[in-house]
């Protein structure tokens, strides 16, 4: 008689995760599966043989444990590779997670859950909204469980009270901001947390909301230890992104003392925000993430600060000519 294996299947009802549970079923498991389309370095034989460790009970692992630490990958659909949201993932678990769509696209999956019967799944829609909250008002929705705190719509040029708001917490960067008696629409761009007062300006692409620098909260690495190249240097080039399936910017990451990162950016990017996360890519493996905790200065503050300088130069003291001898 063979071994007899247990899994367990995250599911959503949608085709993604029925087609995961189906690859499964005719294969026992002691491991996690999720429908995520990722890939890590173990094969799942790898994921079903280990045996259970017990967590350290010492605050530092020992300097001469062997490890050999499982790394996350993009998924095989490219479209639809969603490493991004497995990016604070514990290495324990990322160890016991087998992700049966690794290395599949979503039109084949499709095809298994017809070829299966599935036809009542794969006539839902797909949902593109919040998991698990689906699509709808967001300003409702926070409001339901926040305090309304008004406050102000400022404008980020002149200083000037555009309008006003419910909360600085409904609003995020970049969106649009509603504002009446306007020809062209105006844009969050910065939020003053303690006043209240959210900045705006005209245009989608107004330089106050393009930068190029972001602080973290101590770094999570997938691998638990941070890259030999990042410890040896302090500094290393790989790629950012901080939303799905935007495209991967090419950075340089700077290693701080206290395990939180700086990462400065190739380009300016837009609306780069507080509170989401800064998510590094090594080629097509996922390191991990950290909270943005800090952002460098706008592209309009430095053009500001540049205007300044150069205003203030002729001004500057001149030096009293020596006198003819």
């Amino acid at each position: 008689m063979g071994v007899i294996r247990h899994v367990v299947c995250a599911m959503s009802g949608g085709v993604d995760s029925s087609v995961a549970a189906l690859l499964l079923k005719k294969r026992g498991a002691d491991a996690m599966a999720t429908g995520h389309y990722a890939r890590t370095s173990q094969e799942d034989e790898e994921v079903f043989q280990q045996t259970h460790l017990a967590p350290p009970t010492t605050l530092f692992r020992d300097r001469f444990e062997i490890r050999n630490p499982v790394r996350l990958y993009k998924g095989a659909d490219v479209l639809k590779d969603q490493s991004f949201f497995l990016c604070q993932i514990s290495q324990e678990a990322l160890r016991q997670t087998t992700f049966p769509l690794a290395g599949l696209t979503k039109t084949f999956v499709k095809k298994i859950a017809a070829k299966a019967g599935f036809h009542h799944i794969l006539k839902k829609k797909e949902s593109m909204g919040i998991c698990f909250i689906g699509e709808r008002n967001f300003e409702k929705f926070i409001l339901e469980y926040l305090e309304p705190k008004p406050g102000n719509l400022v404008s980020i040029e002149d200083g000037a009270v555009m309008g006003t708001h419910k909360g600085w917490f409904t609003l995020t960067l970049g969106q649009r901001a509603r504002i009446g008696g306007q020809r062209d629409p105006w844009f969050v761009v910065d939020k003053d947390t303690v006043t209240g007062d959210v900045f705006v300006a005209p245009t989608t692409n107004h330089p106050a909301l393009f930068r190029d620098t972001v602080g973290t909260d101590r770094f999570h690495w997938l691998t638990i230890d941070p890259p030999p190249e990042l410890i040896k240097t302090q500094m290393m080039e790989c790629h950012f992104r901080f939303i799905h399936q935007m495209p991967l910017t090419p950075c340089t990451v700077t290693l701080n003392m206290n395990g939180s990162v700086w990462i400065t950016l190739s380009q300016p990017i837009r609306a780069l925000t507080p509170g989401q996360f800064a998510v590094l890519y090594k080629g097509e493996e996922c390191l991990g993430s950290g909270k943005i905790m800090q952002l460098g200065p706008s592209e309009y503050t430095l053009q500001r600060g540049r205007e300044r300088s150069v205003t203030a130069a002729p001004h500057e003291e001149q030096p009293t000519p020596e006198p003819a001898s």
